[in-house]
């Protein structure tokens, strides 16, 4: 924990590092991921192991954040809910991005799959 990069939004994002070990990062988003922006490691993805180490910055400071910024992770909204009652969640865009494209290239596989057929259907009646 590092309190004194403690910042108005924080990020709150999981990342595996090595061997599947999943780890929870708290950022200062101000700092734009340079120096002194880290807040926090914490070694789970647990929702009570990060409200215990969220719980452990003070109550007035928490009070003070304005914006969480993260991911769709049911475990990191509803950690940063119970801790940050008073601040505004928002969805990192990379994540809302990437659920559009995938929906998007769903989308584009199901329409090549019916001209596909319209295709093969075609040559079929030009055969007859």
């Amino acid at each position: 924990m590092y309190p004194q990069n403690i910042g108005e939004n924080l990020g709150i994002d999981e990342l595996s590092l090595s061997k599947g070990e999943l780890y929870t990062f708290v950022t200062n988003k101000i700092g734009k991921g340079k120096k002194k922006t880290l807040v926090a490691v914490i070694k789970v993805t647990k929702i009570q192991d990060i409200i215990d180490v969220l719980n452990k910055i003070p109550l007035d400071k928490r009070k003070l954040f304005k914006e969480i910024t993260l991911d769709m992770a049911n475990n990191m909204q509803l950690s940063s809910r119970m801790c940050f009652l008073e601040s505004s969640l928002v969805t990192a865009r990379f994540h809302v991005v990437k659920l559009v494209l995938d929906a998007l290239q769903h989308q584009r596989i199901k329409l090549r799959w019916k001209a596909i057929e319209k295709e093969n259907q075609a040559i079929k009646q030009a055969k007859e």
